[in-house]
């Protein structure tokens, strides 16, 4: 007897993001977040030694960003997030589930956040 693999598939919108401790970050005068991010590892030495790269580089997010930034808290998910981005900007954010799944994805990938394990 051969058993079908159960397929699950996630909904995006049901992850919730863990911002990554080891990046800093602020609100500027301006409201915009700045995220600190540390450059670590063998290679960015060599770049900071020959090429006068940076230890830390300032990452400053634009106003959607920063918004959704500062939503980050280990509790809400990327669908609420989405729900209060519309509400605070409104049709200007359009496509907003678009653009946050995006956002996402970019800062998981530069290892800004984490996804919060399932309950």
């Amino acid at each position: 007897m051969v058993r079908k693999k159960e397929i699950q598939e996630d909904n995006y919108l049901d992850y919730v993001p863990v911002r990554n401790p080891d990046f800093g970050w602020r609100v500027k005068d301006n409201g915009r977040v700045e995220v600190t991010v540390p450059n670590r590892g063998f290679f960015n030495r060599i770049a900071q030694i020959f090429f006068r790269r940076p230890k830390i580089s300032y990452i400053e997010l634009d106003e959607y960003g920063s918004f959704l930034w500062q939503q980050i808290d280990g509790e809400t998910n990327i669908y609420q997030m989405s729900l209060r981005m519309k509400e605070h900007f409104g049709k200007k954010a359009e496509p907003v589930v678009e653009r946050l799944v995006q956002f996402m994805k970019t800062l998981r990938s530069q290892h800004y956040i984490i996804y919060a394990e399932r309950r």
